[in-house]
């Protein structure tokens, strides 16, 4: 009998570390992926600048290129030169929400440059 209990007691004192390890695992893999789509979105905004003069269709560009809930919060910035060949620069920010940390907020950030062709 005194060995179930031992076990009970060990169960319940080891499962809020494998939860708390499980909800840190979660978090990095959420903000991994939401800057691999922040990076995807400022590639395609930035090919948009680079091809068109106005500023707006490299925002739509990759406004689209992020999920709606994303693109809802996000930040873009357009930076065309007028100039072909100089440097056309889109940055995305986008606030996110890490969980069990109080709603700590980290903010991810990501750029993409390309020369103006046209």
């Amino acid at each position: 009998m005194t060995d179930r209990g031992s076990a009970a007691v060990e169960f319940a004192l080891v499962l809020p570390a494998v939860v708390l390890v499980l909800v840190a695992v979660l978090q990095v893999v959420v903000v991994a992926r939401t800057q691999l789509e922040l990076q995807h979105a400022a590639k395609v905004g930035v090919r948009r600048a680079a091809t068109a003069p106005d500023p707006s269709a490299a925002v739509k560009s990759a406004a689209t290129a992020l999920e709606p809930a994303t693109a809802a919060v996000a930040r873009i910035e357009v930076r065309r030169p007028s100039i072909v060949g100089r440097p056309a620069r889109v940055t995305i920010t986008v606030p996110v929400r890490l969980i069990g940390l109080g709603g700590a907020t980290v903010r991810l950030r990501a750029s993409a440059v390309m020369e103006v062709e046209r």
